[in-house]
């Protein structure tokens, strides 16, 4: 089996990599080991940048009609008060706001525009088992794949481009390994009922040794209770009833229904990493998104960096692909020339709200002083625009021109 590309994961970045890439009459094939993008653990967050985006690619009205909530503005709750944090309506374009819907829905709607182009191929239930190489060169020249039916097989591509995640299958293989900067916390992620007159859009909860996020899903409430990080095996020891206890704490309209967390199998522990690979490419293979550069869930941007990522990816490879030109070394390095920046930038300013914010909260040290800039940052309207482009927009949003 043959390609131009072959890009390794069906999240944000592969999908609007291979929408790309087809739209130019790139062939590429997208392989995504899972039968449907249904998991309760993807990030909902879709940022102003990358509704501009879809705007640009004609699929705005498509993403209006995934529903959603807006948030217009941030706020975060604790025992003392509530602080508005990010005034979203501040921000230029046709999109003064964040989107949460469940990336699921998100995922079909870019995959279902990407099958309209001959050139695009969507392999499902398709796990990456490793990359294939030129026995002379060590280029690296496609991958090995395994489907349950058919077994193992390879693809051969001009370029393969490793989409797929924090625990990266391809960059195992490659052998290479980020700089880890570390995070002092983990995410619980998990859902509870929700009735019709409960509480709408988003909800940022804050007390001594924890956090809540509640995310209105219609009929069910997504939630993320944020811990120090290695604190799981103590909660586990500690019984369920008494973390039902602290997130009750924490939410006290949702405690009526806790009891749907019967079992620790209702709750999925996400282990939370911020790491960057110092080079992230080489001959026949690129690297970007969470695979190049793992990012806090702080301001839920990593959608919106791998969207970027792939954006930039598209739009600097596409003459030479069209062409049939190799591509040089210089070809891709260029892709970390131009997301570097970005990257860097957003990793320092979670890495920042870490250990001056967070690190405090969840072990219940200095909380008087952690929270004291959100007081002023509450306080006067206009600095709540600073946060809200910083998140909303970002560090050189991209465009597909």
């Amino acid at each position: 089996m043959e390609t131009q590309v072959c890009v390794v994961g069906g999240g944000p970045a592969g999908l609007m990599l291979g929408l790309l890439l087809a739209r130019q009459g790139i062939e590429v094939m997208v392989l995504e080991k899972h039968a449907d993008f249904l998991r309760d653990f993807r990030g909902d967050t879709v940022h102003s940048s990358t509704l501009t985006l879809l705007d640009e690619l004609g699929l705005g009205e498509r993403m209006a009609g995934l529903g959603g909530q807006r948030a217009k503005q941030l706020r975060m709750t604790f025992d003392d008060g509530t602080f508005t944090v990010a005034d979203f309506t501040r921000l230029p374009g046709a999109h003064p706001y964040l989107l949460f819907v469940p990336q699921w829905d998100f995922l079909d709607m870019l995959a279902s525009e990407a099958q309209k182009y001959p050139s695009f191929k969507l392999f499902r239930s398709t796990e990456t088992i490793g990359v294939l190489r030129d026995a002379e060169t060590g280029a690296v020249t496609g991958v090995r794949a395994r489907r349950r039916v058919e077994g193992d097989f390879d693809i051969n591509a001009q370029l393969t481009v490793a989409c797929d995640g924090r625990f990266s299958t391809v960059r195992e293989s490659l052998g290479l390994r980020p700089k880890e900067f570390g995070a002092p916390m983990d995410v619980l992620w998990f859902r509870v009922s929700r009735g019709v007159d409960d509480l709408e859009g988003v909800d940022f909860r804050f007390g001594a040794g924890g956090l809540m996020i509640v995310i209105n899903r219609g009929d069910y409430y997504q939630c993320a209770f944020v811990i120090a990080k290695g604190g799981y095996d103590a909660l586990v020891a500690q019984g369920l009833d008494r973390l039902r206890e602290r997130i009750g704490a924490l939410t006290p309209y949702l405690a009526d229904r806790l009891k749907e967390l019967s079992t620790w199998d209702d709750i999925k522990l996400l282990t939370v990493r911020v790491d960057q690979l110092e080079r992230w490419h080489g001959d026949g293979y690129l690297l970007i998104g969470d695979a190049a550069h793992a990012m806090s869930p702080i301001g839920g941007v990593g959608i919106n960096l791998a969207i970027q990522d792939a954006v930039a990816t598209a739009r600097l490879l596409g003459s030479a692909l069209k062409t049939g030109r190799r591509l040089t070394d210089d070809d891709l390095a260029a892709i970390r020339r131009r997301r570097r920046l970005p990257t860097e930038l957003t990793q320092r300013g979670q890495r920042l709200i870490q250990s001056r914010f967070l690190d405090p909260l969840l072990h219940s040290q200095g909380r008087a002083n952690s929270i004291a800039p959100l007081r002023l940052v509450s306080k006067y309207r206009l600095l709540q625009g600073i946060p809200a482009r910083v998140v909303g927009l970002g560090v050189r949003p991209e465009h597909l021109t």
